[in-house]
């Protein structure tokens, strides 16, 4: 079956979309056989088709598997030997018999199918450009506007309106209110790619959030002279943020925090309120723990074991440093990678703790 204009228009759109023509001639061939299968042969029928570029044709196969002519009753893609043996001589039982056809209605049925294909082509080349632009954009801060809101994700135009973020549940924050319309910065945790379920997957929760909110208020960090080396958070409720300087002269809490608060202060409603500690990060890792267990004072720090230890605090001071529920401990567990145990003075005071590190006034 000879269709040069077919493959004349194919030509056509591999030079004006960049898609390869061989991308449209595998899914056509394969669109084509299920269409011709489903209505002529029925679901289980084996239909080839081959299309050939270089000759402009365009050819269909029924592929039928040859059995036993003492079979009762014969199977979509199966054939009796004896039926077999006039279309091949040379045919035996569990040959796979390659006979062609010329389809019924081929015009309408082909221009149908054909028109689904390069549409949905199209679709998804334009859609992996995107995403291809976006693909380095993993772990970057994004402003976007919320296009949708279902009972458990929240959809965002990102960008200039070029693709749609998805945030799942586990990354949307408990308290804050999504609405349609709204503009929001959102973490972009994960681009994936791969037809039909190709995303870019957003977040409100991560801690990346907050490392890139400040990148975005202070030069200093931005610049590199200011180093964030680690952040612990619990989303909606408290952040802990471990700084360092790499300028002796600047001060890296300072650089953070701003000319009366302004600079955490826009991160922190950013954040809807979330409450952050800015911590100076230390060589040390008993004093980086002291520190981490902020607002807290910790009188000393003891090494246990492997990445283990005890921090011992006024007695005043232990529901500060362990924090509601367990937050502020917690936080600084993650914060500096150890296992913290904290104890009272008193409660130090039974115990035989050597070798403790005292924290700086």
């Amino acid at each position: 079956m000879v269709n040069k204009d077919f493959f004349a228009a194919l030509a056509d759109l591999e030079r004006e979309r960049g898609i390869s023509e061989d991308v449209f001639i595998e899914a056509l061939s394969g669109a084509l056989a299920s269409a011709y299968k489903k209505q002529v042969f029925g679901e289980t029928a084996n239909v080839e088709v081959r299309l050939n570029p270089e000759k402009s044709t365009i050819r269909f196969y029924l592929l039928r598997t040859v059995v036993e002519d003492e079979k009762e009753e014969l199977e979509d893609g199966e054939i009796y030997l004896e039926d077999a043996l006039e279309i091949k001589k040379s045919a035996k039982v569990g040959d796979v018999l390659s006979e062609e056809f010329v389809p019924k209605d081929f015009s309408r049925i082909a221009a149908q199918t054909a028109k689904q294909v390069i549409l949905q082509k199209i679709h998804e080349t334009e859609r992996d450009n995107t995403l291809s632009e976006f693909s380095d954009k993993e772990g970057e801060l994004m402003s976007g506007l919320i296009r949708k809101v279902d009972m458990r994700n929240v959809y965002i135009e990102l960008g200039k309106g070029q693709i749609e973020g998805l945030m799942l549940p586990q990354d949307q924050v408990f308290g804050e209110k999504y609405e349609v319309g709204d503009k929001i910065k959102v973490f972009v945790k994960r681009v994936k790619s791969g037809g039909r379920n190709a995303q870019v997957l957003v977040s409100r929760s991560a801690p990346g959030l907050v490392k890139r909110l400040f990148e975005e208020e202070v030069p200093e960090i931005k610049a590199g002279t200011v180093v964030i080396k680690a952040v612990s958070r619990e989303p909606g409720h408290r952040t802990k943020m471990a700084i360092a300087s790499l300028d002796p002269k600047v001060d890296a809490v300072g650089a953070c925090v701003g000319n009366k608060g302004a600079r955490v202060n826009a991160v922190v409603a950013e954040l809807g309120g979330e409450k952050i500690d800015i911590i100076l990060w230390s060589e040390n890792p008993l004093e980086f723990i002291a520190k981490a267990l902020s607002p807290a004072t910790v009188v000393s720090v003891t090494q246990l074991g492997d990445k283990s230890a005890v921090a011992v605090v006024p007695d005043d001071k232990l529901s500060l440093a362990i924090g509601r529920e367990g937050q502020n401990a917690r936080l600084a567990v993650r914060l500096t990678g150890w296992k913290i145990d904290v104890k009272s003075e008193s409660a130090a005071a039974k115990l035989n703790l050597d070798e403790a590190v005292p924290t700086e006034e």
